[in-house]
């Protein structure tokens, strides 16, 4: 087989970064929409992150953020977004760039993304395949102990689309 000199995996991966940007666009703009919510993964330390120190020394590698009842501000452009969220009664701002996305989850119709990120090392990409969950730790407008999905009430039946999938392993 040839090389992919196109790189349709990267394209596929901007592809889908582009639906979580459009959903969370309209629901910044027009709210949320009867169940549905949002369960986003992300790696603290990536470029464009900014989240405070308290959370980057919880959450030194990855944290979710549950989108659904209690958040603010919510503001999405094409880089990423900007959400207020309460952890442990401590308003905080989060900026996360869609590159810094790991994982997007809607529990309310069992649909997920699992995401490759950019200049992380192949052996690091392995381990994150390898786990049963990308939505390991939850800050849900509180701090909260970390749950799996299926720990909720989707009964953990989502399936997580990984771009891994589709390439041919050699």
């Amino acid at each position: 087989m040839s090389e992919d000199l196109i790189r349709y995996d990267l394209l596929v991966q901007e592809a889908l970064r582009g639906v979580v940007r459009r959903v969370l666009q309209d629901a910044a703009q027009r709210g949320l929409p009867g169940e549905h919510h949002f369960f986003i993964s992300f790696r603290t330390r990536a470029p464009g992150v900014k989240i405070s120190q308290r959370l980057l020394e919880r959450h030194p590698e990855e944290m979710t953020i549950v989108l659904q009842h209690q958040f603010w501000d919510l503001a999405v452009d094409d880089v990423g977004l900007e959400v207020g969220l309460s952890f442990g009664g401590v308003p905080e701002k989060l900026i996360v760039p869609f590159d810094a996305m790991s994982g997007f989850w809607d529990p309310s119709v069992d649909f997920g993304l699992k995401f490759e990120l950019a200049g992380v090392e192949a052996a690091d990409n392995d381990t994150a395949d390898d786990a049963a969950d990308p939505m390991e730790a939850v800050g849900q407008g509180h701090d909260e102990p970390k749950l799996s999905a299926s720990d909720t009430e989707a009964n953990g039946s989502a399936e997580i689309v990984s771009l891994s999938a589709f390439r041919k392993k050699t």
